[in-house]
């Protein structure tokens, strides 16, 4: 650090991409953490379950982190907390509905005994270290979101969270603008924020349009209504039960997530159930089918969720029927087209009606739009503007709004993810970079599927497999039994004979002709072997599959 009065800003994720949410302040000796989320994989990335941010920095300056602070509980921001408190034993402070689906996470991964979760409230403030940190209230899309006030020894910084200024929020909880008015005539150095809906004109509709909208489809339907949504959005849960409840229906809930949620967020109290509302979907399917209404995962098309495995007509207790209408209470996120699309067409040849987002007002975004992103910078007015959150052209775009309501250029920080922003009250520099990357998760596996697995998965995906196994005697070589010729994903069963015996007869010719001291070398022979099979592949049916050679000594 340069000196005492210095702060640091390192984004370790979510600056560039939707998700991986991480950032650090550091004075000092002294150093928080923002959120730990993680990010669902693309199609591409075959097998893997979820990508979690590199840590390496925070590993190498574990002495001084202070704490963990949850901004709101979306996996984008939560997610990674197993991972990170497996490696760092910190305290984690949250409000009552964060904390509480982290703590679902930490019990999961067998975390939750050795956890410190500390709760906190809006307006509550906290000396960590050097740093003194208040929350405040804002609205989202999910309970209990805050922004933080950060008071280092270099000044003021606020970090939004997820925000937008819903003047009605379900909760009745409004954003805190008198306390962000506040701090905004007392200086702020920096502002950190959310950029996620920076390209969309206007203010950001309040969550009671889904409201309405739900009602109208309740009234109007005529069978049973299935809504998909995130599980998190327990503000979408609470407008299915209320609009349910005016209209005489019962709801059920359905995927682990869902259920979960739901539960927390009862136990809590951030979900208020009308009487006789919910009920179990055997319960449910006791009832007139016009009474029925379920809240389901899946509104991303996610394969082995609830409503995918409706689609395809695979779920064990609900199967969808011609009548039902199904509403898709939820934004597309960008690479899910595809699956959300396959989704669909399964309802409808089922004979369900669909209502997705461009049809009806079933979703709301929970992310400011330009109108709000505008009133956040007016009320806090920043020495220095930081864009956080979103790919690089939502950064570019908030830094040009920035601008445009009187943030100067050279003081508009665009950065990305392991830039070392630097700030010392009157300047603003980056200094350096740190380890940033995405750490792979398969199954129990952190981090050991690398790009050369995932290159392997993918040709196996795109190209197909053929091995050749074979014994040979281990003193000269010859062949004992065998080869024998696998092969899988490239072929078809009538055209794989006559390949497979192709195939046999070339490997016993390299066997044949190869001297009887490389024959008693098996991994020069694999190698030989693996090279003319490619070369004959290549040559007859013009394809690169992978080719596994295995020789066995005997």
């Amino acid at each position: 650090m340069s000196n005492d009065r210095t702060v640091r800003i390192v984004p370790l994720g979510g600056l560039g991409e939707i998700g991986l949410n991480m950032m650090v302040v550091e004075a000092a000796g002294d150093l928080l953490v923002i959120d730990a989320g993680l990010m669902f994989p693309d199609e591409e990335v075959f097998g893997v379950d979820h990508v979690v941010p590199d840590m390496s920095y925070l590993i190498a300056h574990r002495e001084k982190v202070r704490a963990v602070l949850l901004t709101h509980g979306h996996e984008d921001h939560i997610g990674a907390l197993p991972y990170l408190l497996s490696r760092i034993n910190v305290p984690v402070y949250g409000t009552r509905f964060s904390l509480g689906l982290a703590a679902e996470k930490l019990k999961e991964a067998n975390l939750l005994s050795d956890a410190d979760l500390k709760l906190i409230r809006p307006r509550d403030r906290l000396q960590l270290g050097l740093f003194e940190v208040e929350f405040l209230r804002v609205c989202h899309s999910i309970p209990d979101g805050v922004a933080l006030s950060i008071r280092t020894p270099g000044g003021l910084i606020i970090h939004t969270g997820d925000f937008k200024f819903d003047q009605s929020p379900v909760d009745g909880q409004l954003t805190d603008y008198r306390r962000l008015a506040e701090l905004g005539d007392g200086g702020v150095l920096a502002l950190l924020s959310d950029s996620t809906n920076a390209g969309r004109d206007g203010f950001t509709p309040s969550e009671q349009v889904v409201g309405q909208a739900f009602d109208a489809i309740f009234r109007e339907a005529q069978g049973r209504v299935i809504v998909a949504c995130f599980a998190s959005n327990i503000h979408r849960v609470q407008q299915i039960l209320d609009a349910a409840a005016a209209t005489g229906k019962r709801v059920a809930v359905c995927g682990k997530s869902m259920v979960a949620n739901t539960r927390i967020a009862s136990e809590l109290g951030c979900l208020r159930i009308p009487d006789d509302t919910l009920v179990g979907l055997a319960e449910l399917e006791r009832l007139p089918i016009a009474e029925r209404v379920i809240v389901t995962t899946g509104s991303q098309g996610e394969p082995l969720s609830a409503i995918a495995r409706m689609a395809v007509a695979a779920h064990k207790q609900v199967h969808v029927s011609p009548g039902d209408t199904v509403v898709f209470s939820s934004r597309v996120i960008p690479g899910n087209e595809k699956s959300v699309a396959r989704t669909i067409n399964g309802l409808y040849r089922q004979g369900a009606r669909v209502i997705t987002e461009d049809m009806a007002g079933v979703h709301v975004s929970g992310h400011a739009s330009r109108e709000e992103l505008k009133l956040m910078l007016n009320l806090t007015r920043p020495t220095f503007f930081v864009p956080i959150h979103g790919e690089y052209r939502h950064l570019h775009q908030h830094a040009h709004l920035a601008r445009e309501v009187g943030v100067p250029e050279a003081r508009t920080l665009v950065i990305e993810d392991g830039d070392i922003l630097e700030l010392d009250g009157s300047s603003a520099r980056i200094v350096g970079r740190a380890p940033v990357g995405r750490i792979l998760i398969d199954g129990k596996g952190i981090g050991d599927v690398g790009d050369a697995v995932i290159r392997d998965r993918q040709r196996l995906a795109q190209e197909g497999v053929v091995a050749v196994v074979l014994a040979v005697d281990q003193q000269c070589g010859k062949l004992v039994t065998g080869p024998q010729i696998i092969c899988s994903g490239f072929v078809n069963a009538q055209d794989s004979k006559t390949l497979t015996d192709s195939i046999k007869i070339l490997v016993c010719s390299v066997l044949e002709n190869a001297s009887e001291e490389d024959r008693t070398d098996p991994r020069l022979m694999e190698q030989r072997i693996k090279t003319a099979v490619k070369k004959q592949l290549q040559k007859e049916i013009e394809r690169r599959p992978m080719i596994l050679s295995v020789i066995m000594e005997v």
